[in-house]
């Protein structure tokens, strides 16, 4: 009898032990894939190549300073753009990430773990000298010296957007832009007036397509670095005037020209850049989906916001916390309602 009882409870053990260990492969499972989501697939050796690591287009954001925390509003473009475009990758190429997820854990850190749970978005670390590799910006950018750039942050990340797209294809997006409807990836550029384009967001359907190609070679042969806006927006409307011959004094308000969709103002930037801080009004909801109803994503202008320090506040009311509340929730809860520092939230 006891000899059987000792047998019992050695296959008992057993059957424990199996089940135990099949639930710590489970949870270890489910660990890697939300805790170093994608960023598997760009902790490769130094040699390889950006392309080994782009498996499709999809929306791009970019980091170019060496900050690894990005800010609430950075997180929230990136979670809304993954939300309401599940079947997309959402690559977001950040500067100073070192491809170790280890190294950003949790609560020392809020904004890699959580974007590294979401299951369409691929934390890249981004090596600019890579990038620029077999471009025209490759020249340019052995040569410039940073520091007497008056810019260089704004000039480095104008560059980088457009390699990126001529790399890899896609939709590009700055990180204070909130997706409100699902994006289409098509060859667009926006509207920031009737007679200038934005470079805040834009998108090619295909890697190397003409169009990028031309913007590279404009940046480099009419590089003005100290004029604010020279290698961004204003070379965006440069090459489109060029592209869709129109003269200096054209309005660009035309719906499509030569392959490319010319976008209006409401499809991302329906407040203008001088009223901003509508976004920090009170508004009734009724008012929010009439006014963005044909919008894609809302800029929010942060540049503008840089001197003023307006936040995004539980319980206000606003505009911006309710674009936080539908479109990132996760962020919104991370940052806004329980943050780990109340005294540091900024958009």
């Amino acid at each position: 009898m006891g000899s059987r009882f000792k047998w019992f409870l050695l296959i008992l053990t057993l059957i424990v032990c199996s089940i135990l260990f099949r639930l710590y492969k489970m949870d270890t499972y489910q660990f890697i894939k939300s805790g170093t989501l994608e960023i598997a697939q760009v902790k490769t050796k130094a040699a390889s190549s950006f392309s080994e690591r782009i498996v499709e287009p999809g929306i791009i954001f970019v980091e170019t300073t060496d900050k690894v925390e990005p800010s609430p509003l950075a997180v929230c473009s990136v979670e809304s753009a993954a939300r309401l475009n599940p079947e997309k990758k959402v690559y977001y190429f950040m500067k100073g990430l070192s491809g170790k997820l280890s190294q950003y854990p949790h609560p020392n850190y809020t904004g890699i773990p959580l974007l590294s749970a979401i299951s369409n978005v691929v934390l890249v670390p981004m090596n600019v000298t890579e990038l620029f590799e077999n471009t025209p910006l490759d020249k340019w950018y052995q040569k410039v010296n940073p520091e007497l750039e008056k810019y260089w942050i704004h000039v480095l990340a104008d560059g980088c957007r457009i390699a990126l797209v001529w790399k890899y294809g896609g939709i590009y997006l700055d990180t204070d832009i909130i997706s409100i409807k699902p994006l289409p990836i098509a060859n667009f550029t926006t509207l920031e007036h009737d007679t200038s384009l934005g470079n805040a967001a834009f998108g090619f359907h295909i890697k190397h397509h003409q169009f990028v190609l031309e913007c590279m070679k404009d940046f480099v042969a009419n590089y003005i670095g100290h004029i604010w806006g020279h290698q961004g927006p204003k070379l965006i409307t440069r090459v489109l005037r060029r592209w869709c011959k129109f003269n200096d004094t054209d309005k660009l308000a035309v719906e499509e020209c030569n392959g490319i969709t010319v976008c209006n103002q409401r499809r991302f930037a329906p407040i203008p850049y001088p009223s901003w801080t509508r976004y920090f009004d009170s508004w009734k909801k009724e008012d929010i989906e009439s006014f963005f109803s044909g919008t894609y994503g809302a800029h929010v202008w942060n540049y503008m916001n840089s001197g003023m320090t307006k936040k995004v506040i539980a319980g206000s009311g606003s505009l911006i916390e309710h674009f936080f509340q539908m479109y990132c929730p996760t962020t919104y809860r991370s940052f806004i309602q329980f943050p780990k520092n109340p005294e540091s939230i900024r958009t």
